[in-house]
C-alpha cells in the first residue's frame, strides 16, 4: 500500500471514529424510551399524544399563544413554553406545548425567565394535547438537560417581575374594595378586563379541565343535564357535548370572535340537543319541561335551568355585564328587564337572574372552575364568585 492510500485510510478511520461518537446523542434522540435517563425526543412526543406520562427532553423555542403561534419575546405570563429538537426552530407544528404547573412557573416560566430560551430541558408529564396542540401537561419533574439550576432573572418571588397572578384574596380585589353601585362596577371591569384570550377551537381542551367531573377525571358534567359525559365525546352529532354560550353569542352579535365568543367563563359543555333548544333565548321562569333535559324549562323566548345550576347560570351572566363595558371595540353587554332581546346587547331578566342567584349559592365546583380559568387559561376571575355580595350591590 502506497503512501497515498495509507494517508486516505487513516482519514477514513477517523471519519467513522468521529460519526460514532456523534450516533448515541443521535439515536437517543430518535428512539428514546421515554423515560427521565432516555427521554422522548419532540419529535416522538409529538407523535405519542396518547395520554400517556413521559419524559421528554428539548430546547425552549418560546411560549405558545395560540394553537399556530409562539411568542419569542415580550412573554405575557409564565403558564407554559414550547420546546423543539432544535434550538433555532420557528414552525409551531414542529413544536411541543409544555404547560407549566403553578410549582414549576417561577424557575421555567420566560416572563420571569427569558434566558431561558435556546436552553434545553427535560419534563415528565402527560402526552396530551394543550391549546389543541400536541402538548405535554400537568408536569411532575423538570430541570435543565444539564442538571445545573434554571436561570434567575429577577422574576417570582424573590422581585422583579411575577410568575403568579396577584392572589385574589390579597390585592386582586384592592381597587374594588369599598365601592358599591356604578363605582364598583367600574372598579371591578377594570380589575377583570384585558384577559389572556383564548382562540375558540382552544376551548374544547380549556372545557375539558373546567369542567372535569370531579368523580371521574375521564368526563366532564354537562351544564343543562348535568350528565357525566367522556371528554372527548365532542363536536355536532346528537348526543355529543358541544361549546354553550350562556350569554347568547347572538345577543349582541359577536358570534365566536376573540374576547365575549371565546370567554370560558360563560363557555360551558352542554349537550348538543339541548344546546340547540335553549338557542338565544333569554332567562325567566316557566314553560315546558325539556324531555330531554328534565328540570329545565323553555317556552318561546326564555329559558329556565335546573334548580342546580341557576346560580351558576345568573354568576355567568353578571360577569359578562361588568367583563364587556364597549372599551377596546368590545360590545357593551348588559341585562334588563326583558325577554327576546334578540341582536341586542342585552339579556334578561334581571330581577330573576339575581333570584337565582340568592337561591341557589356559590358551589365548590364553580370556585375550583374559576380557579383553574384564572391560572391556568385567562389570568381573570368572576368576582361574583368569589364575592356574592357584589351581585346585589351592583345590579339593585
Amino acid at each position: 500500500m502506497n503512501n497515498k492510500a495509507k494517508r486516505f485510510l487513516s482519514l477514513s478511520l477517523v471519519f467513522i471514529f468521529l460519526l460514532s461518537l456523534a450516533a448515541p446523542a443521535q439515536i437517543q434522540a430518535e428512539t428514546g424510551s421515554g423515560t427521565w435517563t432516555s427521554p422522548y425526543s419532540v419529535t416522538q412526543a409529538i407523535g405519542s399524544q396518547t395520554g400517556s406520562a413521559k419524559t421528554v427532553q428539548g430546547y425552549v423555542t418560546g411560549q405558545p399563544t395560540s394553537s399556530a403561534t409562539v411568542a419569542t419575546s415580550n412573554y405575557p405570563n409564565d403558564y407554559a413554553v414550547a420546546i423543539a429538537d432544535s434550538p433555532t426552530e420557528t414552525n409551531p407544528a414542529k413544536m411541543l406545548y409544555v404547560q407549566l404547573s403553578d410549582s414549576f412557573r417561577s424557575e421555567f416560566g420566560l416572563q420571569s425567565n427569558p434566558s431561558l430560551k435556546g436552553k434545553q430541558i427535560k419534563a415528565t408529564g402527560s402526552l396530551t394535547a394543550y391549546f389543541s396542540h400536541a402538548g405535554l401537561k400537568s408536569p411532575s419533574q423538570m430541570e435543565l438537560a444539564d442538571g445545573t439550576p434554571p436561570p434567575d432573572d429577577g422574576g417570582g418571588s424573590d422581585g422583579g417581575g411575577t410568575s403568579e397572578p396577584s392572589p385574589y384574596d390579597g390585592t386582586y380585589y384592592n381597587g374594588a374594595i369599598g365601592k358599591t353601585g356604578a363605582s364598583l362596577k367600574t372598579a371591578l371591569h377594570n380589575i377583570i378586563d384585558d384577559h389572556t384570550e383564548l382562540s375558540y377551537d382552544a376551548v374544547w381542551d380549556a372545557l375539558r379541565n373546567t369542567d372535569e367531573d370531579p368523580a371521574n377525571s375521564s368526563n366532564v358534567l354537562l351544564l343543562y343535564t348535568g350528565r357525566s359525559q367522556s371528554k372527548f365525546a365532542n363536536g355536532g352529532n346528537a348526543d355529543d357535548w358541544n361549546r354553550e354560550h350562556v350569554w347568547a353569542k347572538s345577543h349582541g352579535d359577536f358570534g365566536t370572535a376573540m374576547g365575549p365568543g371565546t370567554d370560558i367563563h360563560h363557555l360551558r359543555p352542554t349537550d348538543v340537543t339541548v344546546n340547540s333548544s335553549r338557542g338565544n333565548l333569554d332567562f325567566d321562569n316557566g314553560g315546558t319541561q325539556s324531555s330531554e333535559a328534565p328540570g329545565n324549562y323553555y317556552d318561546s323566548d326564555s329559558w329556565e335551568p335546573r334548580d342546580e345550576v341557576k346560580g351558576d347560570v345568573a354568576r355567568m351572566i353578571f360577569y359578562m355585564a361588568v367583563r364587556y363595558e364597549g372599551d377596546s371595540g368590545e360590545p357593551d353587554l348588559e341585562m334588563n328587564e326583558r325577554v327576546s332581546n334578540g341582536s341586542a346587547p342585552y339579556m334578561g331578566k334581571q330581577s330573576v337572574l339575581l333570584e337565582w342567584h340568592r337561591q341557589d349559592p356559590v358551589s365548590e365546583f364553580e370556585r375550583n372552575r374559576n380557579d383553574v380559568i384564572y391560572s391556568d387559561y385567562q389570568n381573570n376571575r368572576n368576582p361574583f364568585i368569589d364575592h356574592p355580595e357584589w351581585a346585589e350591590a351592583v345590579f339593585n
